[in-house]
């Protein structure tokens, strides 16, 4: 209709193709150029007269677009301003002039350079009839009532569009303050005619209207639903109004009926039940970007993946439980028999608590592997909490959910893993836990390990009681010395002694060889190990109550073995007792290396630790000084005591002994035990002490083959001491004939297994006297007068 009253030019000008942008006549903007040919454009438009045709790209990715990537039609600028930004960009600011239309690309090497005709006209020329006239005021009105709605535009914008009276400038304008799509504008861009070009402006800006009339019905509506001005709130009830309106469902509702479905399918206690539909309340209320949401997901979660209804089946066969126990391991008679009774109580009484066994007893000798085999006869889940080290309560009761990155203990946390509400559950290592400022968590075991409490244990994290009472506590310790009172109190302590040579033996064939063997890749065929060369291992390089440094030299021949196998393609190795030393070197104990011979002053003590019995030298000298008593080889307080009581003893018995009655005032006696760098400390060398202290000062010498241990006091009576068998076991591993115990030790005898008995004579003492006749030797036995 007035496409006649354009003047068309042709004209030869730069290129540039404009990404997610339209330039529009009589429009004034600025943009970044970084593209090297876009750059070149700009140089080569400003060499001449300024001019540059601006295009928009079709897809705003394209990093080098061709003929096809960019409309045909755009607007040619004129360049007002350019700015040099750093990384090589430059800004520049353009007025919009008129509508060109590609004719042909003339250069597209450096920049693209084009051939373009230009579409002006004359105002003057044009004239407005009615249709025209009424097309602009319903412009006018739309973007009127477009800048009330939105709240985007500034509404004095309007007085300058009022004043506009060309028709095609008009429609410019108006589009070039809308953000309407990039193919909108360009369809006005495109559209010549000025009253189709007004038609069509009309037309996308009651698009426009009607969708800020929505915008504007969901604010309402969302306004309408909130009680409290929350930002969050109101942001959440926004995108609900929003979703409502599109006909989308809701993910967080779904999300809160999946969790209001399993908590109804859990059988949970009522408590648990209320508690935890109260969180999935609390999170419906909540706004999903909120901090506090993902807290209460998490608990939630915690909560419906605890075993609260799921529990394993015992297999109550007294039998096979036998079996299963004698297969894995041997010896320990003690554990088994109490393991087989709670098993026959099971059977009579299917609602029994569980019990709280404490397994006491050196390292290496099965405590923790039998806390999974008693799992293995109950067919019950295992699950193992080491409590070495452990200082901080919140490892057994959890933190608070005050707390940020507050979780469950680690108590709840292994129920969790078992997967189960009654497994086995080992606490290992229970006499080292420690205390500091964060709490006793030796205090917070008391709730779980006592069977009148535990049905109610409440984790700080959960809030809610969790009923332990079905759960098989076990657990382990060295010494019961270190633990608690009131923590021991409420556990059966099961000790678990050292083992004799003949059992090592059997467990190094039956279980630890055919163990390293797997581990290492070898058959029974490729690696076959004497009983005698086993011996050597237990006796010359191994001194330990239990067996896992035997299982380290059985590894260390498997590896050299298998070494030997591959290098040499030899398909059997043998290891007997003359080879050994090629397989684990030269031998790191001998049998009872320092006394070849009966000495004076050197008396076999036996003492006991954590790691077992252990064999100790103590060494006396008695020297011409003033009376001094000296004491070294690191030695604690009690130690030293005994020391002392028995000097007294002597001086005291002096005349009957037959030493002079002044030696305390012309000699010097110096008191020395060996292996000075690890601490020694107990009653139980009193005798000992005193034995090697009277042979020093009566030059007479002790008999070799004798140990003993003992407390003594000041009249030269023995007491009891602790430790009776594990003692026993360390002075047979040296090959000790006799032992001199105290007579109320008597009792502890019946441990001894029966084939040590045999092998050694066992003496019951009260007094030092009698000591004495057993350990001295006589000048009439063939013994030098030292």
């Amino acid at each position: 209709m007035y496409k006649d009253q354009y003047i068309v030019q042709k004209k030869t000008l730069p290129l540039i193709p404009l990404r997610g942008m339209s330039v529009f006549p009589h429009m004034v903007i600025h943009f970044d150029v970084g593209r090297e040919k876009s750059i070149n454009a700009l140089e080569e438009a400003m060499v001449d007269d300024s001019l540059i045709l601006l295009c928009t790209q079709k897809d705003a990715k394209v990093e080098e677009p061709t003929l096809d990537d960019f409309y045909h039609i755009g607007t040619i600028t004129r360049i007002k301003q350019m700015l040099k930004l750093p990384g090589g960009s430059i800004r520049v600011l353009v007025e919009g002039i008129s509508r060109g239309r590609i004719v042909e690309i003339t250069k597209e090497e450096e920049y693209f350079e084009v051939e373009v005709e230009e579409f002006t006209y004359e105002m003057d020329d044009i004239t407005l009839d009615k249709e025209l006239e009424a097309i602009m005021r319903l412009v006018i009105s739309d973007f009127e009532e477009y800048l009330t709605l939105s709240n985007r535009l500034s509404p004095d914008i309007l007085i300058t569009i009022t004043d506009i009276e060309d028709p095609g400038r008009l429609a410019d304008v108006i589009a070039s303050y809308i953000n309407f799509k990039i193919e909108d504008h360009q369809k006005i861009l495109e559209t010549f005619d000025f009253y189709e070009r007004l038609e069509m402006l009309h037309r996308i800006l009651q698009e426009e209207i009607e969708l800020l009339k929505i915008e504007e019905k969901i604010n309402q509506r969302v306004k309408k639903q909130i009680t409290k001005v929350q930002k969050e709130y109101y942001l959440k009830e926004q995108m609900r109004a929003i979703q409502k309106e599109l006909g989308e469902e809701d993910d967080i509702l779904e999300e809160i009926e999946e969790y209001k479905t399993k908590i109804d399918e859990i059988n949970m206690p009522k408590e648990v039940k209320e508690k935890s539909l109260k969180e999935v309340e609390r999170l419906d209320k909540m706004s999903p970007h909120s901090a506090e949401t993902a807290v209460i997901r998490t608990y939630l979660d915690w909560i419906l993946e605890l075993p609260w209804d799921k529990e394993t089946k015992d297999k109550v066969d007294i039998k096979k439980a036998r079996d299963i126990l004698n297969e894995d391991h041997h010896g320990l008679t003690d554990v088994k028999e109490r393991i087989l009774e709670f098993i026959a109580v099971r059977e009579l009484a299917a609602n029994m608590k569980g019990p709280i066994l404490c397994l006491v007893g050196p390292p290496g000798v099965g405590k923790t592997s039998i806390a999974k085999s008693i799992a293995k006869s109950l067919n019950r889940n295992f699950v193992r909490m080491s409590l070495g080290g452990v200082r901080d309560e919140a490892e057994i009761r959890g933190h608070r959910r005050t707390y940020v990155g507050a979780m469950p203990g680690r108590v709840i946390s292994s129920i969790r893993k078992s997967g189960s509400k009654n497994p086995v559950f080992l606490f290992d290592e229970i006499d080292k836990l420690a205390s500091d400022f964060r709490g006793d968590p030796a205090s917070a075991l008391l709730e779980v390990l006592d069977p009148e409490q535990n049905n109610t244990f409440t984790d700080h994290y959960l809030e809610v009681p969790f009923d332990l009472s079905k759960v098989f506590f076990i657990t382990t310790a060295n010494t019961v010395a270190s633990i608690p009172a009131p923590l021991l109190d409420r556990m059966e302590v099961i000790r678990i002694s050292g083992y004799t040579e003949e059992e090592k033996l059997k467990i190094a064939t039956n279980h630890l060889l055919p163990k390293q063997l797997k581990e290492h890749g070898l058959k029974e065929k490729n690696l076959i190990v004497s009983d005698a060369a086993i011996r050597k291992i237990i006796r010359n390089y191994t001194r330990e109550a239990g067996v896992r440094d035997l299982e380290r030299n059985i590894a260390n021949i498997c590896r050299k073995s298998a070494k030997r196998i591959v290098e040499t393609n030899i398909k059997t190795v043998r290891v007997n007792k003359g080879n050994l030393h090629k397989y684990l070197g030269i031998e790191k104990y001998r049998i009872d290396p320092g006394q070849r011979e009966d000495q004076v002053g050197v008396a076999t003590g036996l003492a006991w630790t954590a790691f077992g019995g252990e064999t100790l030298s103590v060494e006396v000298n008695c020297m011409k000084g003033t009376g001094k008593l000296q004491l070294t080889g690191q030695l604690g307080e009690v130690m030293k005591e005994s020391a002392m009581a028995g000097i007294s003893y002597i001086r005291a018995n002096s005349k009957n002994l037959g030493i002079k009655d002044n030696f305390y005032k012309e000699m010097d006696i110096h008191i020395h035990v060996p292996e000075g760098a690890i601490p020694k400390d107990g009653p139980s060398a009193g005798i000992t002490m005193t034995t090697a202290a009277i042979s020093a000062l009566t030059n007479k010498p002790i008999d070799k083959d004798i140990a003993m241990t003992g407390e003594i006091t000041l009249r030269g009576r023995v007491l009891p001491v602790g430790g009776i068998k594990e003692k026993v076991l360390a002075a047979n591993r040296i090959g000790i004939k006799k032992i001199l115990i105290p007579f109320e030790n008597k009792k502890d005898l019946e441990e001894i297994p029966e084939k040590v008995k045999r092998s050694m004579e066992f003496v019951l003492v009260k007094s030092m006297e009698q000591v004495l006749e057993h350990v001295l030797l006589k000048e009439d036995d063939d013994h030098e007068d030292k």
